[in-house]
């Protein structure tokens, strides 16, 4: 098995793939606290939709490189979603519901009678889970990647006492001064981002795993704010490499079998919570 997996990593789709999952893990990770404590979990989900329904639109328009178009609708979505969420009559659940419903309803539709491939239900299942799309990046898209992941990570960092004051308690942090409005509008923002670039590694149907899993998997075990976001930007990575190297080696899809071992890391970390707390 281990020189079969030194046989792989020889080929550059098989590094670009390692590359790129670890930069979206690290991304997805490092927001996905903020969004369980703010109860925006389902957000990634509804984004994820969202931007389906946009590369739906690319590819009838045929377009080379579809993130020029899903990025920006993506985020566009992103802020409408954060201005509905607070509107009275229309609150944030019901909100993401009809976005994501009528996106993924939309995008399908567009697919089914604009199609130009001979494989629709391929395509659609590649786009929807995520199944080889990872494995087959340019060398352009992994720059972009890069780039973005890095963008987004500078920017956690720079924020990140704004952004924890804005997680625990928006109420205190706008009578603090802090304009807590464009921080919100900022998470929103680099979610959207970040669901556009997850969508080349889990699928947009298993976005919302790769965001939501680590985080909780970390509260398991940690209470403070920046421990939990360490251990869970560590554990994405470990999961998403670890996800990606049984997929090459077993033949299986690669968002799935990410999630999966992301799924099997929080009932290890939640187990091990249970009994730290009983042994307090």
């Amino acid at each position: 098995m281990l020189e079969k997996l030194v046989f792989y990593l020889q080929y550059p789709f098989v590094q670009y793939a390692l590359i790129v999952g670890v930069l979206i893990a690290l991304c997805s990770s490092l927001l996905g606290v903020t969004l369980v404590l703010k109860r925006f979990s389902y957000i990634g989900d509804g984004l994820s939709h969202v931007a389906f329904g946009a590369m739906a639109i690319a590819s009838v328009l045929k377009m080379t490189n579809n993130m020029y178009l899903v990025m920006p609708v993506t985020i566009l979505c992103a802020v409408l979603l954060l201005r509905t969420g607070q509107n009275a009559k229309v609150k944030g659940d019901a909100a993401i519901a009809m976005l994501s419903v009528g996106a993924l309803a939309f995008g399908y539709l567009l697919m089914n009678l604009f199609s130009t491939s001979s494989n629709l239900s391929g395509d659609v299942c590649s786009t929807l889970f995520g199944s080889t799309s990872i494995l087959t990046l340019t060398k352009g898209e992994v720059w972009l990647c890069g780039i973005l992941s890095l963008v987004v990570v500078v920017i956690f960092i720079l924020f990140y006492e704004k952004i924890f004051a804005v997680t625990f308690d928006e109420t205190f942090a706008r009578a603090t001064g802090t304009p807590a409005k464009y921080y919100n509008l900022l998470i929103a923002v680099i979610i959207a981002v970040i669901i556009v670039l997850a969508m080349n590694l889990v699928g947009s149907l298993l976005i919302s795993a790769l965001v939501i899993f680590p985080a909780l998997s970390a509260m398991a075990i940690f209470k403070s704010f920046k421990s939990v976001t360490v251990f869970a930007a560590v554990l994405s990575v470990l999961c998403a490499l670890l996800g990606l190297l049984i997929a090459i080696l077993a033949g299986t899809p690669v968002g799935s079998t990410i999630v999966a071992v992301d799924a099997l890391f929080y009932g290890i970390c939640a187990l091990a919570g249970q009994i730290r707390r009983g042994v307090a």
